[in-house]
């Protein structure tokens, strides 16, 4: 007679064995982070000194922290303070800008010409007052040393007919004494003209501006062939707006009639209007 052989049963408790894998390397992965986590309590208290004496400048005492203070026991040992030298350090002294003391850079086309020093307004003035001596005693010239630059104010009596920037006659021979002084010289030099109040309205001359301009150029114009190098010379026009007399006389007007030879120091000199000016 044959057995019967039974049929073995599905083992379905299977997954068991790869779940406790599983919760095994968990486990180990959450003991490796707690680990790297703990923070060292002692090497951190003594960092955090450190730096606090580095920042502050205030010396403290170190106290090394026993790992087993952790634990409940103190064994904390100070660290005997050592007072050294500390090096003093001393900043330079800041000194505080102010606007008068920045001097702004000022670029002329006379540098590049004349960098070499230039001469002396005294020397130039006693050249000038030897060559035009009878008109200065006439007060048809009038030289005056002013700071920085020299002024050589001519009536416009002895340069133009009224109401014309063509040079006179008589003026040649005067402006062409001037030349030759001041072409001996590097100095820069600005001609400046100056009219009364009386108003101008032609086709060449719309008003003051222009006439007085006219006038300094047909100065600079005399110098240039004169010997003076016209890189040296600028002109200026400025009309009836700086009187150095009242324009409600006759006499008046005629001292506000004039031309200003200014001879700078240097190519960058300021060279204002004349003292007594009504700005």
């Amino acid at each position: 007679m044959k057995r019967k052989h039974h049929e073995e049963h599905a083992n379905h408790e299977a997954w068991a064995i790869p779940y406790a894998d599983l919760l095994t390397l968990l486990l180990a992965l959450f003991v490796v982070m707690y680990a790297v986590s703990v923070v060292n309590t002692g090497k951190y208290k003594v960092m955090s000194e450190s730096m606090y004496e580095a920042f502050n400048g205030t010396p403290r005492s170190i106290v090394v922290i026993s790992p087993h203070q952790d634990q409940g026991h103190d064994n904390s040992v100070p660290i005997p303070q050592l007072n050294l030298p500390r090096p003093q350090v001393t900043a330079p002294p800041i000194t505080p800008l102010s606007v008068a003391r920045v001097n702004p850079i000022k670029v002329s086309p006379y540098n590049s010409l004349y960098p070499v020093p230039l001469h002396s307004l005294t020397d130039i003035a006693d050249q000038l007052r030897k060559s035009v001596q009878p008109l200065i005693d006439k007060k048809l010239i009038i030289v005056r040393k002013v700071q920085n630059w020299l002024e050589i104010e001519i009536r416009s009596d002895i340069l133009y007919p009224s109401g014309q920037a063509v040079l006179s006659p008589t003026a040649d021979s005067t402006l062409i004494k001037l030349a030759k002084v001041l072409s001996g010289f590097d100095n820069a030099l600005r001609i400046e003209g100056y009219t009364d109040d009386q108003p101008i309205d032609t086709s060449t001359f719309p008003s003051n501006w222009e006439l007085s301009a006219a006038r300094s150029a047909s100065v600079a114009r005399l110098f240039s062939a004169n010997g003076i190098k016209p890189e040296r010379m600028s002109i200026l026009g400025w009309g009836q707006y700086h009187p150095i007399a009242d324009n409600a006389t006759a006499a008046g007007r005629n001292l506000n009639r004039r031309v200003v030879i200014v001879v700078l120091s240097s190519p960058d000199a300021p060279a204002p209007v004349l003292p007594g000016a009504n700005i």
